[in-house]
C-alpha cells in the first residue's frame, strides 16, 4: 500500500481528481483540512479565542502544522499542488520540509510557476502539470505500467 499526502491549493477540486483516477491502485490518501474555515479557525475553536487577527491565525497554523507535520512525515510520496490564483506560502514549506525528510516529492504546477518555483522543483523528483500525470505516476510506482 503506497500512501500518497496531497498538500497545498484547496480552491480547485485536483484531489479528487487524483484520487478518482487512482481508484483500483493500492494507495491511501491523507491531506491537510480543506475546508478554508475550518482550517483557519481550528486553533481558536480548540484553544480559545483570541481578539487580535495575529494570534488567531497563529493558533490556526500550529494546529494544522500538527497534522500536516504527521500526514507528511506517514507518507511515502508527496504531492503538493501550487494553483494559479493564490499564493500557496505554505505549500513551499510542505516541500520542503517534505524533501528534507526524504520523501518521494512531486510538485503539481502550471508553467508559468516554473521559474518562481525553481529551487521547489530542484527538491522534487517530479513536476507534474495535470492531477492524470500524478495518477500515472503513482500507477508506474505500484505495477510499472506506462500510459495506454
Amino acid at each position: 500500500m503506497l500512501n500518497v499526502y496531497l498538500s497545498g491549493e484547496i480552491h480547485t477540486d485536483w484531489r479528487e481528481q487524483i484520487t478518482e483516477g487512482a481508484k483500483g491502485l493500492a494507495v491511501t490518501f491523507n491531506s491537510p483540512v480543506t475546508d478554508h474555515a475550518a482550517s483557519d479557525d481550528c486553533g481558536v475553536a480548540i484553544l480559545g479565542s483570541e481578539d487580535n487577527k495575529y494570534w488567531h491565525d497563529h493558533k490556526g497554523a500550529m494546529v494544522n502544522a500538527i497534522r500536516t507535520r504527521k500526514g507528511i512525515a506517514d507518507a511515502d510520496v508527496v504531492v503538493v499542488r501550487f494553483g494559479e490564483k493564490y499564493k500557496q506560502w505554505n505549500a513551499a514549506f510542505d516541500a520542503g520540509y517534505a524533501a528534507a525528510l526524504g520523501k518521494s516529492l512531486i510538485i503539481l504546477q502550471q508553467p508559468d510557476h516554473d521559474h518562481a518555483l525553481k529551487e521547489v522543483d530542484a527538491a522534487a523528483l517530479a513536476v507534474a502539470r495535470d492531477p492524470a500525470q500524478v495518477v500515472e505516476i503513482l500507477r508506474y510506482v505500484l505495477d510499472g505500467s506506462l500510459p495506454a
